[in-house]
C-alpha cells in the first residue's frame, strides 16, 4: 500500500515540475546573452544569474522583488567533453523535476543574464566550490512534498513584502532546494565565503569607540533562505559585465542619422470628439 501511494504522489510530483517548469510565451530578452563573450568573461566559480521565463520563475521574481529567477555556477571546464561532439556543459545548475544538471553555457542564449564573481577568491577556494557542484550532479530531489509545490501556482500571493522570501523557504522541502540558489549559497558556505551575512554587534561592544572594539561579527545566514537576488545585492560579489571587460568605447559606437523633425510637417489629423460633446442639451 505504501508503496503504491509513493508512486501515485511521485507522479504527481512530476505532473506539477512540468506545469511549474513550463515557458511563457511572449519573453523577449533586452540584451541577450552570447555564448562565447559569455565563456571569454566568466572564471570557475561566478554565479550566472538568468532572468527566467518560466511559471514558477514569475512567482519567484514576485517573492524576491527581484529581475533574477534562477543561478547557475560556472564551473569552466571542469567536465569532460560530450564523446557525441555537441557542447561542453560549463555550467551546473539545479532544476526542479531534473535535479543537479550539467548545461551548455547556449542553454541562455536568448536571456538576460548577469555575472557575479566572489571578490578576492583565491584559487584554492575557486576549486572547492566548483567541487562541490561537481560531486552533486546527478543528485534528484524528492517531489512527494505536494504542498511546499502547490504554493508556486500562485503567481501573486497576497503577503506582506517582510514575509514573501519566507515562503520560498515556507517547509524547507526538497522542492524548496530545487528551485532557489541554495546548493550554490551551500558550496560557498563551506569555504566560509559571506554572501549576505547577518551583522550583529559584540556582546558588551556597543558603546566602545575604536575600530577594533567596534568590529561585527558576521555570521552566514543558513543556504536554505537565500535566492538568487542576494547574490546581485552581495557586498561580496562583484557585478561583471562582458561588455565593459572587453575595452568597450563609447566614441567608437557609429549612430545612424538623426533628422530633427519639423512639427509642421506632421499631419494634422483632428482629435477624437467624445459621443456626447457634440449633443446639445435639451
Amino acid at each position: 500500500m505504501t508503496q503504491t501511494t509513493d508512486t501515485l504522489l511521485d507522479r504527481i510530483g512530476r505532473w506539477l515540475a512540468s506545469r511549474l517548469q513550463a515557458e511563457s510565451s511572449g519573453y523577449e530578452p533586452y540584451t541577450p546573452s552570447d555564448p562565447e563573450t559569455l565563456r571569454r568573461t566568466l572564471e570557475p566559480g561566478d554565479v550566472l544569474l538568468v532572468e527566467g521565463n518560466q511559471r514558477i520563475s514569475a512567482v519567484i521574481k514576485y517573492l524576491t522583488q527581484s529581475t533574477w529567477s534562477h543561478s547557475a555556477l560556472y564551473v569552466g571546464d571542469a567536465l569532460p567533453e560530450p564523446a557525441d561532439g555537441s557542447e561542453r556543459p560549463r555550467l551546473i545548475e539545479v532544476n526542479l523535476g531534473e535535479g543537479c544538471v550539467a548545461v551548455p553555457l547556449s542553454k541562455y542564449r536568448t536571456y538576460n543574464t548577469r555575472i557575479c564573481r566572489a571578490n578576492g577568491l583565491t584559487p584554492e577556494d575557486r576549486e572547492q566550490v566548483v567541487k562541490f557542484m561537481v560531486e552533486r550532479l546527478g543528485l534528484r530531489y524528492d517531489l512527494k512534498n505536494i504542498v511546499d509545490m502547490l504554493r508556486y501556482f500562485f503567481p501573486t500571493p497576497p503577503v506582506p513584502v517582510r514575509w514573501r522570501r519566507r515562503m520560498i523557504a515556507f517547509g524547507s522541502g526538497d522542492p524548496t532546494r530545487a528551485i532557489c540558489s541554495t546548493m550554490i549559497a551551500e558550496a560557498y558556505g563551506r569555504i566560509r565565503y559571506p554572501i549576505l551575512p547577518e551583522i550583529t554587534r559584540a556582546p558588551g561592544r556597543a558603546s566602545a569607540q575604536s575600530n577594533y572594539m567596534r568590529r561585527e561579527i558576521m555570521q552566514i545566514r543558513h543556504h536554505s533562505l537565500y535566492t538568487p537576488r542576494d547574490f546581485d545585492l552581495s557586498p561580496y560579489f562583484r557585478i561583471v559585465k562582458p561588455t565593459l571587460e572587453y575595452g568597450f568605447d563609447y566614441r567608437q559606437i557609429t549612430w545612424g542619422e538623426q533628422r530633427e523633425i519639423d512639427l509642421t510637417e506632421l499631419p494634422k489629423t483632428p482629435l477624437p470628439v467624445p459621443p456626447q460633446a457634440g449633443r446639445a442639451r435639451p
